[in-house]
């Protein structure tokens, strides 16, 4: 993201991409857009200790808008095959970052003596200074909660974090033509003083979201930059012997193509042997470069350890045996999140009594009329989802609500399909049991799942919406 995306958006060189989109061949079987679901952006990848999923963090474009400034949340999606996705939906919010206004922009994570933190910038209310804040979770999906912004970081925009080898903490950040990079202390939330370097000057075209990975003992920095300061951003990377530098600059390694949306932010990483480069596009959108989309490919070293340049594919990547494309990303709720993912709890409570739950918790005490969970579900286009509700009812049948936006939801009924006061049956279930809902539409952006008790009686661990498939 970059504070100079509006001169792209009025260049000639939009309309030539978005003229140039009608060129790109056709996605219907390839991997990428890698997440279809969802316009995101910005994506970090990470493997975690003891987890054999690949987890990316990344920012959320509004559908419709023409500005990043509309940028207020994120996300986080996991695959243990890059074909098969989950997303995790909301993870943090402007509305529950009480220190900043708006613009959440690039965000990267790292685990830490046990917890999960997501590094993020905003502009801070009253002075409009990008700050770098910084969220904790015990989960690597969240949500998560803020706790402040970094010490000793102005105008920290496109955070990145690194840990050595040796287990030092280091952030990066960059925007406007710059990047900087420093020690963090042992809470990751003030600087070491004395360790800031400006590394401007020792990466050709840099203009901001820096990325530090290592590779047989040396450090690469990549990031997007303008070169001859024209838009759109291109991908270069330079390599050290130290995380500060000095850096040397070695070349591009994802250039202009078809479809690109203007701007570029990215990470590189390993995953079961193999070297990833995640990025965004416009495909999904058809050039909106507001409107972005996560990109994977595979990136491979020359023997000298440089990185041969990169070409956006349709097939994206595979892991695990599967097969490349079409990729396919399911939207996992938990109800238990509640206000911290954009939804609320109205009348009930998180248990964690009950075990076998996903998450952190469930829900139970729908007791009285109305009693409510309600989730939120963010859509790129309008579109047709399978929803399935995991729950319990070991006192019998219940009969339930369900309103998705503004339509009331029927269940299967042979006596009366027509009714008007239209609900749904959770049949008697002891143990955790998903509910086949059926086929429910949600509209571009935002949508709101909300169940609430007519005869209560049940317990509720989360939402599981499936895109439906073309026929064919």
């Amino acid at each position: 993201m970059n504070p100079l995306a509006s001169l792209f958006r009025q260049s000639p060189l939009r309309t030539a991409v978005a003229l140039a989109v009608g060129m790109i061949p056709s996605l219907s079987r390839g991997g990428n857009p890698l997440i279809s679901t969802v316009h995101s952006a910005d994506p970090s990848g990470h493997i975690w200790p003891g987890d054999a999923r690949l987890w990316i963090y990344a920012s959320h474009d509004q559908p419709g808008t023409n500005t990043h400034d509309t940028m207020i949340s994120y996300h986080v999606f996991s695959s243990a095959d890059l074909v098969n996705w989950i997303d995790y939906g909301v993870v943090l919010h402007l509305k529950d970052v009480k220190w900043a206004a708006s613009h959440m922009w690039a965000i990267d994570a790292v685990r830490w003596n046990g917890t999960y933190y997501l590094v993020f910038c905003a502009q801070e209310k009253g002075t409009g200074i990008f700050r770098t804040g910084m969220a904790v979770s015990q989960q690597p999906q969240g949500p998560f909660t803020d706790i402040g912004f970094i010490k000793g970081v102005d105008w920290g925009q496109d955070p990145a974090l690194f840990v050595d080898d040796d287990g030092q903490p280091y952030l990066f950040w960059g925007c406007g033509g710059n990047c900087f990079g420093v020690r963090l202390a042992g809470d990751l939330m003030s600087v070491v003083p004395g360790t800031t370097v400006r590394l401007t000057d020792q990466l050709t075209y840099v203009f901001e979201g820096p990325w530090v990975h290592k590779y047989q003992g040396r450090y690469y920095l990549s990031y997007p930059g303008l070169p001859g300061n024209k838009w759109p951003e291109h991908m270069y990377y330079a390599t050290a012997n130290q995380p500060l530098g000095p850096y040397t600059f070695q070349g591009e390694y994802l250039g202009a193509f078809t479809g690109q949306a203007g701007t570029n932010h990215g990470s590189i990483l390993e995953y079961r042997g193999t070297w990833y480069a995640l990025y965004h596009s416009a495909w999904l959108s058809g050039g909106n470069g507001t409107c972005r989309n996560l990109m994977m490919d595979e990136l491979h070293y020359n023997a000298d350890g440089t990185i041969r340049p990169i070409t956006p594919t349709t097939s994206g990547v595979a892991a695990d045996g599967a097969m490349p494309g079409p990729s396919h990303c399911i939207l996992l709720l938990e109800a238990e999140n509640g206000e911290a993912a954009c939804g609320s709890l109205l009348g009930t409570r998180v248990a964690t009594e009950r075990p076998g739950y996903s998450g952190a918790g469930y829900v139970r005490g729908f007791d009285h009329p109305n009693d409510a969970v309600i989730v939120m579900a963010q859509a790129a286009k309008p579109a047709p989802y399978h929803l399935k509700i995991r729950y319990v009812a070991p006192a019998g049948d219940q009969e339930n609500k369900l309103l998705v936006n503004y339509t009331l939801i029927d269940g299967p009924r042979s006596d009366d399909p027509g009714r008007y006061d239209k609900s749904i049956t959770f049949p008697k279930a002891g143990q955790w049991t998903e509910l086949d809902v059926g086929i429910v539409n949600l509209k571009e952006g935002d949508n709101y799942l909300k169940l609430y008790s007519k005869t209560g009686g049940i317990e509720v661990d989360y939402f599981k919406l499936e895109p439906v498939l073309p026929a064919g």
